[in-house]
């Protein structure tokens, strides 16, 4: 059979065509999810310390007591202002916002400059662990005193990721998701040592 010059130059533009066509639709309809980070891994992760800081009152805290869940952690004084009330809020909102998963998650506030948070401001971030940093003896560790940033402590107890102070709650919260649904670790429950929601 014999193609006309018409039918042959029509095929040859489709040929051309037809995968720019594909490419279009796939990109409008069948993009997948984007799999990047919202948060920073830190590489290689760094250990929290074991170092005793001060808790709530006169007794001593340590990282030691998360262990097996894991942790979001703040810096900021104790007087904690404007800004540190809004990381209070992002800690206790992105860690409800988990669901059946939010007893994995632990929150921890560390105070950078010893003065004692008020225990009425406190009230609407009960369950939040308050950890002083320690004036004397070896110096909290960097990240500890970082108010720019949010940290995320795995249940081994390695800092692997931060987010921004100001952090996007539903990036971050997509980030936790994606962690805690590829992990198994942290669901020991039943710790003695855990922290009231």
């Amino acid at each position: 059979m014999k193609i006309s010059p018409r039918v042959k130059l029509v095929l040859i533009a489709a040929g051309f065509a037809l995968p720019v066509a594909i490419s279009l639709i796939a990109y409008f309809f069948a993009r997948p999810e984007p799999t990047a980070n919202y948060g920073e891994l830190l590489l290689p992760p760094q250990e929290a310390p074991a170092m005793g800081f001060q808790g709530e009152g006169s007794g001593s805290w340590d990282f030691a007591q998360l262990r097996g869940r894991w942790a979001l952690v703040m810096s900021d004084s104790g007087a904690c202002a404007g800004p540190c009330l809004e990381k209070l809020t992002t800690l206790r909102q992105v860690r409800l916002a988990l669901g059946r998963n939010a007893s994995r998650v632990a929150r921890v506030y560390v105070v950078d400059d010893r003065v004692q948070p008020d225990p009425g401001a406190m009230r609407p971030f009960e369950g939040t662990q308050v950890a002083i940093a320690p004036s004397a003896g070896a110096p909290a560790p960097a990240w500890a005193t970082d108010r720019a940033h949010l940290y995320l402590v795995d249940p081994h107890g390695n800092v692997m990721m931060r987010w921004p102070a100001a952090a996007d709650r539903k990036r971050m919260l997509k980030d936790l998701e994606r962690l805690l649904k590829a992990s198994q670790i942290g669901h020991n429950h039943g710790l003695a040592n855990t922290a009231p929601c």
